[in-house]
């Protein structure tokens, strides 16, 4: 049933404008001025509440199959709570890790009936896997996830210079990126190796933060530029949290190299000055560093040197975070954050004085249209044009609140944003034209059963 969906202040292309969107067999078939409505066609009107398009988060851990850590179902529905329609599912913390065609089915096993949003899943580099990734090409995933440190997972091994020249060249010609996890171990291990000798208290924040170095993103960073140059193949740096490395950064596109970059909510949002010894829900690698950095963060996603924002949403069981040792050499490292993205960020630009429209322009870049591109779902995803799915996201720029347990929907409940404070909040989440969150509704907030679907990369090159 064709449907109309207006508001005062719908995102377009133009920016925030009165607008109507004419929503036919899941896809948004026309955008029309606010009062342009077909005769007997239903309206939901939404009044002056933003429509934004449905976030993308192109950097999460469901977990599943595998694990009980956290899981296509409720993984899906913290999403959905926070605006995002669609994630992208990071290969390691499931198991079999997603590195060939029989862990991609096991993980499409697994989501069957479960996802509340759509989603897509990255394939992995790992030493040895060179000859599945071409078949995971054919299957359709939008890229690969490598780590050049120790991912923390013994499933999931880290490659070297050598492995990523295989991968590279196996990838050459597809237009898939190769994402990686930006550090390398010998500046890590030698700074853990002297704070151990020195007798360091790993309780403090600040000994767990000197024993990851920016150095180790610094050399990463420069290593993985000189091999998108040499290659020419994309290469997408994740979560980047050290500013130190922008330079390089900047150079590299200054000479066109491809190469992409995102950074994470928890690095624009929390400093190292104001985080607690033994408050071990903020460990997360890379670590977040002070607040001047944060704030050459801001500067480089204005400037374009950063391209978007993911949330690395990584969750654990509550034990695994050793909160009553408080020991950040022996807690899980990641961070829960799924379905408080948006809010979030959209507090920061307003403490930072951007007008209404700035805020949502800036949201929709960085969080939906940006690692729409990323996954190869432009045109589909992240944006409210014609031809694109009916995915968007009702929001009330003015509602302040607090965030404790109960706006917490992914599996284990402790997440270092809770008794935030944030301005603005998702009063309703549509996928593909139907509802599947009500922020006001009865019950959980919920709309009916999941009706998430898997997406591949739109065609790339062969």
């Amino acid at each position: 049933m064709a449907q109309a969906f207006r508001s005062t202040n719908v995102l377009t292309t133009g920016g925030l404008k009165p607008a109507t969107l004419l929503v036919e067999d899941e896809r948004i078939s026309e955008v029309r001025a606010w009062q342009d409505v077909p005769a007997n066609m239903p309206v939901n009107d939404f009044g002056d509440l933003v429509l934004l398009p449905g976030l993308v988060d192109s950097h999460v851990h469901i977990n599943d199959p595998g694990r009980d850590w956290e899981g296509f179902s409720t993984a899906t529905q913290a999403a959905a709570s926070g605006g995002v329609t669609t994630l992208v599912d990071m290969p390691l913390n499931c198991i079999p890790e997603t590195t060939n065609i029989e862990a991609l089915e096991a993980k499409r096993a697994a989501a069957s009936g479960q996802a509340r949003v759509d989603w897509a899943a990255w394939g992995g580099v790992v030493p040895g896997n060179a000859d599945s990734l071409l078949p995971l090409t054919r299957a359709g995933v939008p890229g690969f996830k490598c780590f050049l440190i120790h991912s923390g997972i013994d499933g999931f091994q880290a490659v070297n210079e050598s492995g990523l020249r295989l991968a590279l060249a196996k990838l050459r010609g597809t237009g898939l990126p190769l994402l990686a996890h930006a550090e390398v171990a010998g500046p890590v291990n030698a700074a853990t190796e002297e704070l151990n000798a020195s007798g360091a208290d790993w309780r403090k924040y600040s000994t767990y933060l000197a024993s990851r170095p920016d150095a180790a993103e610094v050399e990463a960073i420069d290593l993985l530029i000189r091999l998108a140059d040499e290659f020419q193949t994309p290469i997408h740096i994740v979560h980047l949290a050290s500013a130190q490395a922008l330079p390089l950064l900047a150079d590299a596109r200054a000479r066109h190299i491809p190469i992409t970059v995102e950074t994470c909510v928890q690095y624009l949002w929390f400093t190292a000055e104001n985080i607690p010894d033994g408050a071990t829900e903020f460990k997360c690698a890379p670590p977040i560093r002070d607040r001047a950095n944060r704030d050459a963060l801001w500067r480089a996603l204005e400037d374009g040197d950063i391209d978007m924002i993911a949330t690395d949403h990584s969750p654990c069981p509550l034990a695994m975070k050793r909160r009553d040792e408080g020991l950040w050499n022996l807690a899980w490292g990641g961070i829960a954050s799924l379905g408080l993205a948006l809010p979030v960020i959209w507090t920061a630009l307003n403490w930072s004085g951007y007008n209404l429209n700035e805020r949502a322009e800036r949201v929709a870049a960085w969080m939906a249209s940006g690692p729409a591109r990323l996954a190869g779902l432009t045109g589909r995803k992240g944006a409210l044009i014609p031809g694109a799915d009916a995915d968007f996201v009702v929001f009330d720029p003015l509602i302040a609140w607090t965030v404790t347990p109960r706006h917490l929907h992914f599996r284990h409940k402790l997440s270092p944003y809770l008794d935030a404070d944030l301005h603005g909040r998702v009063e309703e989440t549509w996928l593909r034209g139907a509802q599947i969150f009500n922020a006001n509704g009865k019950g959980t907030g919920f709309i009916g059963s999941p009706r998430g679907k898997q997406l591949t990369r739109n065609p790339v090159r062969q």
